[in-house]
């Protein structure tokens, strides 16, 4: 049985029930929950409907078809992922067999990769229209961004997520290297105010035209 000291909807504990079984008929589930199968049916369609699980036919040895269900591949973001720990260990490993260097020397690298593959995406626009670009492909890799035009030649773009939060705060290189980042591909003068990986509730850049 799923412990009920675990504080979870039926959603989650049927969605944690076919995690750990891989597929499971109506039948099963109500038995599991000890719930009416109407309102098991009533969850499950309500997780098809957000195409977290998937349902299929198979005969069974006695009786009438039955349908079984399974988690879908969107399910996967459902349940807690702790990549931010092995990110920490192998830098720490890196950083203890070499040196911070070389672990800086790895956000140099990823900043130079991210520089390559987003500059095609700014070429050749104006500093608004990059600013827009930027945030919009910050927002794409989960930061939650948005920007504002503050003043008459100066924006200001904040980041309300940062996905390596964990590692940034421990390597705060990385911050350094978004930053460095931001400003080869504005070509602009670019500012941080606010940082999260640095106890702040967002990270905020200014930005404005570089000096001729």
């Amino acid at each position: 049985m799923i412990s009920e000291e675990l504080d979870l909807s039926t959603r989650e504990k049927i969605m944690l029930m076919l995690k750990t079984s891989g597929e499971l008929s109506i039948k099963a589930i109500t038995e599991e929950l000890a719930i009416t199968g109407m309102a098991v049916r009533r969850h499950l369609s309500a997780l098809e409907r957000d195409e977290l699980i998937a349902s299929s036919t198979v005969r069974l040895p006695m009786g009438r078809p039955a349908a079984v269900y399974r988690l879908t591949e969107k399910a996967d973001d459902f349940f807690p992922k702790k990549y931010h720990t092995v990110a920490l260990e192998l830098l720490s490993e890196l950083e203890g067999d070499s040196s911070e260097i070389q672990v800086n020397h790895l956000f140099d690298l990823r900043q130079a990769s991210l520089e390559k593959r987003y500059k095609a995406e700014l070429h050749g626009k104006q500093l608004e229209d990059k600013v827009a670009a930027l945030t919009a492909l910050q927002h794409r890799n989960g930061y939650m961004a948005t920007w504002r035009k503050h003043g008459d030649h100066e924006y200001e773009l904040t980041e309300y997520n940062c996905p390596i939060y964990q590692v940034a705060r421990t390597y705060n290189h990385a911050c350094t290297c978004e930053l460095q980042l931001f400003e080869a591909l504005l070509e602009a003068e670019v500012t941080r105010t606010e940082c999260l990986a640095s106890a702040g509730q967002k990270c905020v850049y200014r930005i404005r035209a570089a000096a001729p």
